[in-house]
């Protein structure tokens, strides 16, 4: 986290971020080498609210900047009981599969790098999750982020199903 005092311009809108994965990419051109940067961040506001944006540039605090950037305007909503899921949800998205679990009250966030840097920044407090499948950290955070898509998508559906009834 960053200290505030040393950044008094920039305005704070209650979203942290978390880089999880920096890569150094690089192109063959006519007139030598091409660097730069890829960088892969996680925003949230710890109240259920989180995104994932890749930030791509010349330089790292240019790509880290658009990473933040995309991952606020991506930012997805999701449902929070007793500062858990409200179900399990297994997802296989690419080479990714993940398992998120509900978990008990003071077991807190038993989860991987990838998908750990995911809930915790949506504010999940009590959470199990397995990763199976590849270790792509990348592929990992959007298969995260596409389960938590999801489930908030069946928990809507779910509860205009019995507010009808």
């Amino acid at each position: 986290m960053r200290d505030s005092r040393f950044y008094k311009d920039r305005p704070t809108d209650g979203f942290e971020e978390k880089i999880v994965q920096v890569n150094r990419v690089s192109k063959k051109t006519k007139g030598g080498n091409k660097i730069g940067f890829s960088v892969l961040t996680v925003v949230g506001d710890k109240k259920g609210k989180v995104g994932v944006g890749l930030g791509k540039g010349p330089d790292i605090s240019g790509a880290i900047r658009k990473g933040v950037l995309l991952g606020k305007k991506h930012v997805i909503d999701i449902p929070i009981i007793n500062g858990t899921i409200p179900f399990e949800f297994t997802i296989k998205l690419g080479a990714a599969k993940v398992m998120l679990k509900p978990a008990p009250r003071g077991s807190g966030v038993i989860a991987g790098g990838a998908v750990r840097s995911v809930v915790s920044l949506a504010g999940i407090e009590n959470i199990s999750s397995k990763v199976l499948g590849t270790k792509n950290q990348a592929s990992n955070v959007y298969a995260a982020i596409e389960a938590l898509k999801r489930l908030t998508e069946r928990y809507h559906k779910n509860n205009r199903i019995r507010s009808k009834k």
